[in-house]
Parts: structure tokens; C-alpha cells; sequence
């Protein structure tokens, strides 16, 4: 067993099995509570508990799949092709939500972390929060933040998003279903967009339409924010 642990197969292996364990669970339930990403995230670690195994022995395979985040989130666009018609329909309402949600994103966390005394290496690391890890990564590492803790931050939130952004949607009683992909996408990226696919082919292209441009607009504001960052201490 523990010369196979060694090999980039098991990590790859344990990923993708977990993650199907966890779909199969979330298609039985059907609750948005129980999201299949959280599930196999619970069964990964509980099988590196029992098999005694590190973490870089995991992701010694596991980085293979991280690698694929990038062009999976590209991919969305496809969706968004297929609903131009949409796009060009409310382009102005569209573009002035994310632009707002991404700029309201970063303003709540500097605020929060100035809330809870949260040392300025830790705000920079969690700020980019709200964009998918292919852009958040590299970009807290720019201004001197940690991108193992940008990672789980952004995880973190793309979980919380596609639990609860359903549930909140409709208590809310948002059911336009431009809005609501554009509220899922802005807010918890690639995570949060599998759920909007779920919910509908508009949704999950205007969720996947936010990635894009949620991320730049972070990009762009990012240097603002860190000026603001570095004034509070």
C-alpha cells in the first residue's frame, strides 16, 4: 500500500474519488446544504488521517488537478456563448453588479480585518477572497501576502457561496435568473458557478461571466486597496 501512497496516482486517485463520493451523496440528498466539494474535501483529509499521509505526499499528485483550475475556469465561457443574446440584452445592469460586488468584496474585508485586528500579511493574503485561485494566488503573493492562506480564503468562500447563495437567494427573493449569476459568479467564483449551472443555463453563464470580470476589476482596485491597507496598519 505505502509504494503506491509514494506515486502521483494517489492523490490524483484520492481526489477525484472523494469528490464522486461526495457527488453521489449530494445527488441522493439534493439539498444545497450538502455540496459535493465539501464533502470530498471532508473525505480527502479523513482518508490522509487514517493512512497517516502528509500533505506533500498528497499533493505530489493532487497539484495535477490544481494545475487544471485555470483552463476549467476558461471553459466557462462557453456558457456565456451560448447566451450572448442575454448579455447584450442588459449589459449596463450586469456590468455595474459585478463591478460594485467585487469593489463591496474588497471594501468588507479591509473592514473585517481591521474589526478583528487582523495583521496586515494576513488581510493582504485573504483580500483577493472573492476571485478564482488562478488570479487570487499570484496576486496576494504580489503584494507580500501568503498564497497557501489566499487558497483556503478563496476556497472557503467559493463553499460558502454554493451552500448558501441558493438559500439566500430565495429568502431574499431574488429569482431573475441574470441576477442571480451574477450575485453567485461575483461573490464565490468557479465553486459558486457549478452551483448556478445547476440551477439553470442563463445562471451558470452569467456566474461564469462574472469570474472574468470580477477578477479584473480586483486586479485593477487591488493597488488602491493595499494603499488603504497600509495607511490603517
Amino acid at each position: 500500500m505505502r509504494p503506491f501512497i509514494d506515486t502521483v496516482y494517489f492523490g490524483i486517485l484520492l481526489s477525484c474519488g472523494a469528490y464522486l463520493l461526495g457527488l453521489g451523496i449530494a445527488k441522493r440528498v439534493r439539498s444545497p446544504l450538502v455540496n459535493p466539494l465539501l464533502l470530498g474535501i471532508a473525505f480527502t483529509i479523513l482518508a490522509l488521517v487514517v493512512l497517516d499521509v502528509d500533505f506533500d505526499t498528497y499533493n505530489n499528485g493532487a497539484k495535477y488537478i490544481s494545475f487544471l483550475v485555470a483552463p476549467a475556469t476558461v471553459s466557462l465561457m462557453v456558457e456565456l456563448y451560448k447566451n450572448l443574446s442575454v448579455l447584450k440584452k442588459d449589459v449596463v445592469p450586469i456590468l455595474v453588479g459585478i463591478v460594485v460586488g467585487s469593489v463591496t468584496a474588497l471594501a468588507s474585508t479591509v473592514i473585517l480585518a481591521k474589526a478583528f485586528g487582523l495583521s496586515e500579511l494576513l488581510t493582504t493574503s485573504v483580500l483577493p477572497h472573492s476571485v478564482t485561485t488562478a488570479i487570487a494566488m499570484p496576486l496576494s503573493e504580489q503584494y507580500q501576502g501568503n498564497g497557501t492562506l489566499a487558497v483556503i480564503a478563496v476556497m472557503v468562500t467559493g463553499i460558502t457561496g454554493a451552500v448558501l447563495g441558493p438559500v439566500l437567494l430565495k429568502a431574499l427573493k431574488i429569482t431573475h435568473p441574470v441576477a442571480k449569476g451574477v450575485a453567485i459568479g461575483t461573490a464565490s467564483h468557479a465553486v459558486g458557478t457549478s452551483k448556478a449551472q445547476e440551477m439553470g443555463e442563463v445562471e451558470g453563464a452569467m456566474s461564469g461571466l462574472s469570474i472574468a470580470i470580477a477578477g479584473l476589476v480586483t486586479v485593477v482596485v487591488m493597488p488602491l486597496v493595499m494603499i488603504v491597507v497600509h495607511w490603517l496598519g
